[in-house]
């Protein structure tokens, strides 16, 4: 088939790909644009997402073109829309010219990724500094001391904190040939591990744009020998930009647990990152609140220093789960530092009761079972 006539057919077959709430294709809608073949069977194009798209409307676009006899591979280049800066009123302007986001080529998805995982759960935050590692680290220890095979896969690149928290300065081995090589994973606490600390040097920085992020963390799932999981846990980057859309078109994600504290800071930047889940067809499994209060530990008086029960009303606000309210804890800082997870240090403390409840309510909400 010509390279005309495949354009032609992939155009025809994303043409019947329809938004059930407008009632128009995404060809005719200008979701669908650049679209470019090659005599190879290779088809690219950029989808636009639009605020108000369901969240599979991407992934249906992407199978249609997919299915078209001659196809032989599909890339999606994903374009995430922004908001155009507000006028004078305060409102954004209905006309004009509009800040167009940056993007990041998507990789295609492979049916043969993690073959033997049985589930992937991110744990991501809308912001920095809530305490998103943490309870990536002691949800991964919880399910692995319930029992089940667990990986802990630390994809925050810019800030690598799982070799900190679990006590890990190993550097990891390669096993295979040229061309086969795979990395094997390190294992701290019942845990297999993978982090870029790992394999840089204390001090060293990562400094690289976002298309090397997105080639690190599609390395990191499909060249680690994981082996069988029952769950690979994913300590997500804060924010919602190329890891966490590289992660959702690169593999299928079980769900995504929100981390944040009460204040509305950071509450508004959950309620962004929540969106960009949906509109990549990712369940959000709950909401997380981190820094719920301090107890004094000579009175017993607790004392709400990021205010208190953010994460619980906007759960209640978006119709998800709340999956637990976890307090502040000298001794959970301590144990975060020393490398040690605090359901392991800290067995039957409020936080440690209240991380465990949090990795029950995860692994029933995917279906996992040691």
């Amino acid at each position: 088939m010509s390279e005309e006539a495949l354009r032609a057919s992939v155009m025809a077959a994303l043409a019947r790909v329809y938004d059930q709430t407008t009632g128009r294709d995404v060809v005719t809608s200008g979701h669908v644009q650049n679209l470019a073949v090659t005599g190879d069977g290779e088809v690219r194009f950029t989808y636009q997402v639009r605020p108000d798209d369901p969240g599979s409307l991407a992934k249906e676009a992407r199978a249609a073109a997919e299915g078209v006899e001659g196809v032989e591979s599909v890339k999606v280049n994903v374009q995430l829309p922004q908001s155009a800066p507000a006028g004078p009123s305060g409102r954004p302007p209905s006309q004009g010219r509009q800040l167009q986001p940056g993007s990041v080529p998507a990789p295609t998805p492979k049916p043969g990724i993690l073959p033997d995982v049985g589930h992937v759960v991110a744990v991501s935050s809308g912001k920095g500094g809530v305490g998103k590692s943490m309870v990536a680290t002691n949800l991964a220890a919880a399910l692995a001391g319930a029992g089940m095979s667990v990986g802990l896969l630390d994809a925050d690149i810019y800030g690598p904190n799982i070799p900190v928290m679990f006590g890990e300065e190993r550097r990891p081995k390669v096993t295979g040939g040229k061309g086969s090589e795979l990395i094997e994973p390190l294992e701290a606490h019942g845990v297999r591990l993978m982090s870029l600390g790992f394999l840089l040097d204390k001090e060293q920085p990562a400094i690289m744009r976002g298309p090397l992020i997105s080639g690190i963390l599609k390395q990191f799932l499909e060249q680690v020998q994981w082996g069988k999981l029952d769950v690979l846990v994913v300590d997500m980057p804060p924010g919602t930009g190329d890891a966490q859309l590289s992660l959702a078109q690169t593999v299928s994600v079980d769900g995504a647990v929100l981390v944040t504290t009460p204040q509305d800071v950071s509450t508004g930047d959950v309620r962004r990152a929540i969106r960009m889940f949906e509109r990549v067809d990712t369940p959000v499994l709950g909401i997380v609140e981190n820094m719920a209060g301090f107890a004094c530990p000579h009175c017993g008086e607790v004392t709400q220093v990021f205010g208190y029960g953010g994460g619980e009303r906007l759960a209640e606000e978006l119709d998800l789960p709340f999956l637990g309210r976890i307090p502040l804890d000298a001794a959970m800082v301590s144990a975060g530092d020393e490398g040690q997870p605090t359901v392991l240090s800290a067995k039957g403390s409020a936080a440690a009761s209240a991380l465990e409840a949090v990795a029950r309510a995860v692994a029933e909400a995917v279906g996992a079972v040691s």
